[in-house]
């Protein structure tokens, strides 16, 4: 497995550019299993898991072309297999996006329980009772959910809990089925919109993406379309936090800042000077340590909780004490453990983190435990004294797309060691 050394202490400057958002690419490209014809997508992300995705849709039978731009076209004419196996799933949650699609499109899915997830439970649940409400017949055993039905009707669901996969997976069934469907409590995210926007190119009828009522007239068949995906929010809002942390001056560009009001809000508050245009986003720190900040983490459009770990080590080293609560994932400050290893003065209370922010973190040896967690341990080495080994780092390109040769271009010192074993 590879590792990443981190040398410590030098300051970021630069511009670089902003990748396309994962959490948008995936559902994205599971909707194009909806389509009569070929769908050609842009600015998707060179990731891990946008490669399992497309494996996953290869082995169904959609036939794919990328491009050395990762511009991809997609076409289900052929797809053969309406199943995911465990064996992929396993490796990314986001496989479960296949389910809605699938069994609108051909009447039958058989999808695995994507099982354990390190940050907490996902619970599938409220995918199946929605399918359920429009017609489906479902079977849970042997680990798979095995999905039938002639044609969806629409429903009027309502959703017990705020979830994106599932606010996607039963809009994506929702736009074949017969009638009108209401997802209410529907998960309001960017990207969850970005996806609405790309069915409504393929001849969707969807309103209200980005409220808590989104309203899916079905339509008897979806065409091809093409397609940008939207700027990454969590990817600007890293390289802000590490510009923040290092008292740096940085620009990103191709990004959206509209997507990233709660981030700046909390950004200014620690003393960060931010400029904004229309698809770029500045921060300056003037050389200053961060002033600490509370966070509590909420669905969008509150405090994402897909930023924390990166707020979290950012408060290790900021004036005064912080305080952040989680209340979106109950097992998401493993991290915690790996800043303490370098130092830092964090008390963990149920789903809240107290930190005392000191002066300066001392290198060390940490291990990633999941996406976010591995990008907070990047931002600590930045900072740190001496040079720091993140091992595991597997994690981190599952959601950052060469994040060491976009921190390498800023002028930190960052870089890839391959293990021979």
């Amino acid at each position: 497995m590879d590792k990443l050394l981190i040398t410590g202490g030098y300051p970021l400057n630069g511009e670089i550019r902003i990748s396309g958002a994962k959490n948008a690419a995936l559902p994205i490209l599971a909707a194009t299993l909806l389509a009569e014809g070929s769908c050609h997508l842009s600015n998707v992300p060179h990731l891990q898991d946008i490669t399992t995705m497309m494996s996953l849709l290869g082995r169904m039978g959609v036939e794919l072309i990328v491009d050395e731009k990762m511009n991809i076209e997609a076409n289900s004419r052929s797809v053969h297999t309406l199943e995911a196996h465990y064996e992929l799933v396993k490796t990314m949650r986001a496989s479960i996006l296949v389910l809605g699609p699938l069994l609108a499109k051909f009447g039958r899915a058989q999808v695995s329980l994507p099982g354990g997830c390190a940050i907490g439970a996902r619970p599938v649940n409220l995918h199946i009772q929605g399918l359920i409400a429009m017609g489906a017949d479902i079977q849970v055993e042997g680990g798979y959910i095995t999905a039938k039905a002639k044609r969806l009707h629409g429903a009027t669901l309502l959703m017990d809990l705020v979830t994106v996969t599932g606010t996607e997976n039963l809009m994506m069934a929702a736009t074949l089925a017969e009638g009108i469907t209401l997802i209410e409590n529907a998960a309001r995210e960017p990207e969850v919109v970005d996806l609405a926007n790309f069915l409504n190119k393929m001849g969707a009828r969807i309103q209200g993406a980005g409220t808590e009522t989104i309203c899916i007239e079905g339509v008897p068949q979806l065409t091809g379309a093409e397609y940008s995906v939207l700027p990454d929010r969590i990817e600007t809002g890293t390289y802000l936090v590490a510009a923040t942390m290092t008292g740096s001056s940085i620009k990103l560009k191709g990004t959206d800042p509209h997507l990233l009001d709660a981030i700046l809000v909390k950004l200014r508050e620690v003393g960060a000077k931010i400029t904004l245009g229309t698809d770029w986003v500045a921060l300056d720190m003037q050389g200053r340590r961060p002033k600490a900040v509370n966070i509590h983490t909420a669905p969008y459009p509150a405090f994402p909780t897909d930023m924390q770990a990166q707020f979290t080590a950012m408060s290790t080293i900021s004036e005064g004490v912080s305080i952040l609560t989680e209340t979106v994932f109950e097992n998401r400050f493993m991290h915690a453990l790996e800043l303490q290893r370098m130092g830092a003065d964090i008390r963990l209370e149920g789903n809240t983190a107290i930190i005392k922010g000191i002066a300066e973190l001392q290198a060390a040896p940490v291990m990633a435990t999941d996406l976010r967690a591995s990008a907070s341990l990047v931002l600590a080495g930045l900072v740190a004294k001496g040079e720091t080994w993140v091992d595991r780092i597997y994690h981190i390109d599952r959601g950052y797309e060469r994040i060491e040769e976009k921190l390498t271009q800023l002028g930190a010192k960052i870089r890839r060691v391959r293990n021979h074993v």
